[in-house]
């Protein structure tokens, strides 16, 4: 890599608090790319040859059934991804596409492996990723399980309102079509989720949404720490 790439990603939070000598074996293989939208990353069913790090930009983690597709999650900066896969040397389950221009950066999976086994802080640092990531999975299936779309909307709305300010007005960060895959609908259910916002003081522009009476929302979302609180 070259030295101004490695002064990119030295800091980001796999790698931060590892040893020196451990950060640089990691990136002597590792590759700092730039891929437009819309660009596959890995493939479900394929090896897991490199641990993704998304430096900047969106990526969607997506997996499909036949003719069926379903988004899984969409992440940013910092997040890395398929981390099981890579520590047990297996194939993917699911696939990851850029959403908009992003640097991603590609550590090789043995050295993940290699380095895993002797730097307990890259070790720590991969435990609390994998630990995270099962919590976020238990808290998706209460959410899809125990909540109708309206409800599952309207939480996933007010978590974007919060991370944003609080803004009367916000734009959704990707595709409704995607928003609708990722909150377990199919688009048609959710145009009509949208609608019955209206009641609640919601008012949608496209993919501008403006929160007119939050309390309104809020009663209608009845959120919970134990699915919708990150820091749980």
């Amino acid at each position: 890599m070259r030295p101004q790439d490695i002064d990119a990603v030295k800091h980001i939070g796999l790698l931060q608090d590892v040893d020196p000598s451990t950060r640089d074996e990691l990136l002597k293989g590792s590759f700092l790319q730039r891929f437009p939208a819309h660009v596959d990353l890995v493939r479900e069913g394929e090896p897991a040859d490199f641990l993704h790090i998304v430096v900047d930009g969106k990526v969607e983690l997506f997996a499909t059934y036949r003719d069926r597709e379903t988004t899984i999650a969409v992440i940013g900066p910092g997040k890395y991804f398929i981390t099981a896969a890579v520590l047990l040397d297996r194939i993917y389950l699911k696939s990851a596409r850029t959403l908009s221009p992003s640097r991603v950066l590609l550590i090789p999976a043995d050295a993940v492996r290699t380095c895993f086994t002797r730097d307990g802080a890259l070790a720590m640092a991969v435990a609390t990723d994998l630990a995270s990531s099962y919590r976020e999975l238990v808290k998706e299936v209460k959410n899809q399980k125990l909540r109708s779309g309206l409800e599952r909307l309207a939480n996933w709305l007010l978590a974007q309102y919060e991370s944003a300010g609080q803004p009367r007005r916000f734009e959704l960060p990707y595709e409704k079509r995607i928003l609708a895959s990722r909150l377990g609908m199919v688009p048609e259910v959710l145009s009509r989720s949208f609608a019955a916002l209206a009641e609640y003081n919601v008012v949608v522009d496209g993919r501008c949404i403006e929160i007119r009476d939050p309390r309104a929302l809020r009663a209608l979302a009845k959120a919970t720490p134990t699915i919708d609180d990150p820091s749980t």
